[in-house]
């Protein structure tokens, strides 16, 4: 099975059919490797936008892809067929972080017909692999890292490549996978891309749940125990929400205590997480109506 070091190079456009703004792939690279992690072919190509006829200025400084060279370049589904073909079957495709799959993803639904999607067999998060192999080797690493700052912890030379070229930014991608490479370590982050829900379970954003009546929400979730005599209270007044928090008030069938119940609920792909509180009521304090009332300074 081959390797395919994948990266994109996407600027931002809007599309008017859509009535928002896309990020738009404007180059694809790759490298091919053997099992080894030899590079064996390379591959680049530069797509004309069919949102825009000017890439942003921020793009430009950042790649060195002017606008001119982006006209010039072919269709994203031309670009798309052509690298497929050059992939070929049987390859195991790393990108850098999984931001380019979300871009992938947000290319097949807006720009590219169901009959044209990258072909991606099965897939592995070549950031992920590299960061944790540096922190099992004493590099304290506490959020992700970009592909340069790593190569630059680790003393790998970027001379000669043109980083954020993507093409370019793959080479630099071999390298650091050559210093970590271990298939046998590699198979515990391989994901089977072929599997729809692959990219369902990518594309899926957790949401926090603000409606009571939600078909999600059952009664037993509402459900709060007293933590000073464990017995079930009744809940008292109706449900109200705020900052993620649906709150109520209890009142405890044996003890008699009042409390105020915080519930949370959090929809993932696979679960729904209920976090709960209790908390106390705070006192109110009784105005004395005889007291008298300080006169403002000014009116």
């Amino acid at each position: 099975m081959n390797i395919i070091i994948l990266d994109l190079e996407w600027d931002s456009a809007y599309s008017v059919k859509n009535q928002k703004f896309i990020n738009q792939i404007i180059q694809i690279g790759a490298v091919k490797l053997d099992g080894d992690c030899n590079v064996i072919d390379t591959f680049s190509v530069t797509v004309k936008s069919a949102l825009s006829k000017k890439l942003t200025r921020r793009f430009i400084e950042l790649t060195g892809i002017t606008s001119d060279e982006m006209r010039n370049g072919v269709p994203l589904v031309n670009a798309v067929e052509s690298y497929n073909r050059w992939a070929g079957k049987d390859t195991l495709t790393m990108t850098w972080s999984t931001s380019d799959l979300y871009t992938i993803i947000e290319n097949c639904r807006f720009l590219l017909t169901p009959a044209t999607r990258f072909h991606i067999e099965k897939y592995a998060d070549l950031q992920s692999y590299v960061q944790n192999e540096m922190r099992s080797v004493g590099f304290e690493l506490k959020s992700q890292i970009s592909l340069s700052n790593a190569a630059e912890l680790l003393g790998i030379s970027a001379e000669g490549l043109e980083l954020h070229n993507a093409k370019d930014d793959c080479l630099l991608s071999v390298a650091l996978l050559k210093r970590f490479y271990s298939s046998e370590k590699m198979q515990n982050y391989i994901k089977d891309a072929a599997n729809p829900e692959f990219f369902r379970r990518l594309s899926f954003k957790s949401y926090t749940l603000s409606n009571i009546k939600d078909d999600k929400i059952k009664p037993e979730h509402l459900v709060f125990i007293c933590d000073k005599c464990n017995n079930t209270a009744k809940c008292v007044t109706g449900w109200k929400y705020r900052n993620g928090w649906f709150s109520a008030n209890f009142r405890c069938s044996e003890c008699k205590r009042m409390f105020i119940g915080r519930v949370s609920f959090k929809k993932t792909f696979d679960d729904l997480i209920i976090k709960k509180k209790i908390v106390e009521p705070k006192a109110v304090e009784k105005k004395d109506e005889n007291a008298v009332q300080p006169v403002p300074e000014k009116v």
